[in-house]
C-alpha cells in the first residue's frame, strides 16, 4: 500500500466522535475498530521499512566503522514523514474503506 497517496492529515486533527461513531452505534466499538487497523497499518509500515533497509545490513561485527549510507537516510526521512498509523486508520474509517463486524450483535439477531 502506497501511504503517500493517502489523504490523511500529518498532525491531529478534532472529529466529531458522535458523527464518526453514527455507523457502530457506539464510540468505543468504533474506537477499538480505528485501533486494530492503525494496529494492521504500523504492522506493515514497520515491515517495508524493514524489507528496505535490510539491503543496507552489514554484517560486520566491527564496532568501529559505523557507516551512514546516505539512501538509508532517506528512506528513515520519507517513512518519519507520512502520517502516523492512526490518522490514517481514521481517515479510512471515515471514508468507509473499512470493513468490519461484530460477531456478538450478529449472534443477537439471529
Amino acid at each position: 500500500m502506497d501511504y503517500k497517496k493517502t489523504n490523511a492529515p500529518t498532525n491531529t486533527v478534532t472529529r466529531d466522535m458522535i458523527a464518526l461513531s453514527s455507523d457502530t452505534g457506539n464510540v468505543y466499538e468504533t474506537v477499538c475498530i480505528i485501533a486494530k487497523r492503525s494496529n494492521q497499518i504500523a504492522v506493515e509500515m514497520k515491515n517495508d521499512l524493514e524489507k528496505k533497509l535490510q539491503e543496507f545490513a552489514s554484517f560486520n561485527d566491527n564496532l568501529e566503522e559505523v557507516f551512514e549510507n546516505r539512501e538509508q537516510i532517506e528512506i528513515s526521512r520519507y517513512y518519519e514523514k507520512l502520517p502516523k498509523s492512526t490518522l490514517i486508520a481514521a481517515q479510512e474509517y471515515q471514508e468507509g474503506k473499512v470493513y468490519y463486524r461484530n460477531p456478538a450483535k450478529e449472534k443477537e439477531i439471529m
